[in-house]
């Protein structure tokens, strides 16, 4: 008869626990065993794996943002933000560094490419549709999601924290409610981008492109830190590997936020010393001839020569002072910066953040609503036109 050396190990009663490790368990929203957190795993990949309606609603809210921005129409921003799917591979993008898994990194990956794609194509048509049909269009709102701003990342940052910690707490049902802040913050700049790489509005669309990688970035990192603070933590060298490059990816847009974002000094631009032109005018006329007078009178004739030479010097002065520059920063008190058109109430050039400087070339304007225009030159030489209540003079002006 044989004794076997040891025998497996029967599962801990958790009556019999300690009182502490007994809280422990309880407030762990974690399975303890291996094969349990395989199962957990699995069902939170099944989760955010996306199906044929995923790409059937973002369509739907591409075309429906493309006519929030043609119209311009803030309730149909909403609308559209509202038909957006659940976002579940933005959220697999950090999943993937706790499940260590490449082929499910490059599954989330490539269905949030496509999703991408087609808003991103949709607006680009609606773009040109406006282009054709509605030119020179005042358009306010899509400058407003090209930028970049602290609220913004707030947002996202709490719509994408509350959307894992509910999917991990919840496995069996989707956070649909967070997904609306990510759906916001994502999808909306990447819209903005293409509609205004054919409506052509310049630079919107490079800095809408920027804003929605940096948010993509941000969304990322914060996942990975809130799964690995409710204790998933990567299960392998792919999974370390993948969240050191998230990370990686994140300072560097945590840097080009920074350059970005930088507010530039106040130059005060002071009198240049004026020119003085001196034009010296000589007038010296022609020195007449003599002219003799000769007076027959009995006594001897008598000559008398008169010669009259009179030169005058007469110098004038003329000072030319130069104008002296008015520069301004931007001050938009309700929002992360202003917009410079063609013309006041015209078509938008590009946007600036809060504190540029540009340089104030012509007087004040009335335009529609008795709103006062000023004609501006940007750092890099643009001309347009600014609302004269968002600039804040750095130097005196009359008017201001």
């Amino acid at each position: 008869m044989s004794i076997p050396s040891s025998e497996p190990l029967l599962p801990e009663d958790e009556n019999r626990l300690p009182p502490a490790r007994r809280r422990r368990v309880r407030r762990s929203l974690l399975p303890a065993g291996g094969d349990e957190r395989s199962a957990f795993l699995e069902q939170l990949a099944h989760q955010v794996t996306p199906g044929y309606e995923f790409f059937l609603f973002t369509f739907l809210a591409g075309v429906i943002l493309g006519v929030a921005i043609l119209l311009d129409s803030p309730a149909f921003y909403l609308l559209a933000v509202l038909f957006a799917p659940f976002l579940g591979p933005v959220l697999g993008l950090s999943l993937a560094v706790v499940v260590g898994s490449g082929r499910f990194f490059l599954k989330a990956l490539g269905s949030l490419v496509i999703a991408c794609m087609l808003i991103f194509g949709l607006c680009l048509l609606a773009g040109g549709i406006g282009k054709a049909f509605l030119p020179g269009s005042t358009l306010t709102l899509p400058v407003n999601f090209s930028l970049f701003s602290i609220p913004n990342f707030i947002v996202l940052a709490i719509g994408v924290g509350l959307a894992n910690y509910m999917l991990v707490r919840s496995p069996r049902q989707k956070p649909l409610v967070a997904s609306v802040a990510i759906a916001y913050e994502l999808l909306l700049p990447l819209g903005v981008a293409g509609f205004s790489l054919s409506y052509g509005l310049p630079g919107s669309w490079v800095d809408g492109l920027i804003v929605f990688v940096v948010h993509l970035a941000w969304s990322a990192l914060v996942g990975s830190m809130v799964l690995f603070v409710m204790g998933l933590k990567p299960a392998n060298v792919f999974g370390y590997t993948l969240g050191s490059s998230i990370i990686l990816i994140s300072l560097i847009a945590v840097v080009l936020i920074t350059g970005l974002m930088t507010s530039q000094p106040i130059v005060v631009a002071t009198l240049p010393t004026p020119t003085h032109t001196l034009t010296w005018t000589s007038t010296a006329p022609a020195q007449p001839p003599a002219t003799p007078t000769l007076t027959p009178s009995p006594p001897p004739p008598t000559q008398s020569p008169t010669a009259t030479i009179q030169p005058t010097f007469t110098p004038t002065v003329t000072v030319t002072p130069q104008p002296t520059p008015v520069w301004a920063r931007v001050f938009a008190p309700q929002s992360d910066g202003a917009i410079v058109r063609e013309e006041p109430d015209g078509k938008a050039l590009t946007s600036l953040l809060n504190g540029s400087l540009v340089q104030v070339i012509s007087d004040p304007v009335k335009g529609n609503g008795n709103t006062l225009w000023v004609q501006v030159r940007t750092e890099n030489g643009l001309v347009g036109w600014m609302v004269q209540a968002l600039l804040a003079t750095a130097t005196p002006a009359p008017g201001w």
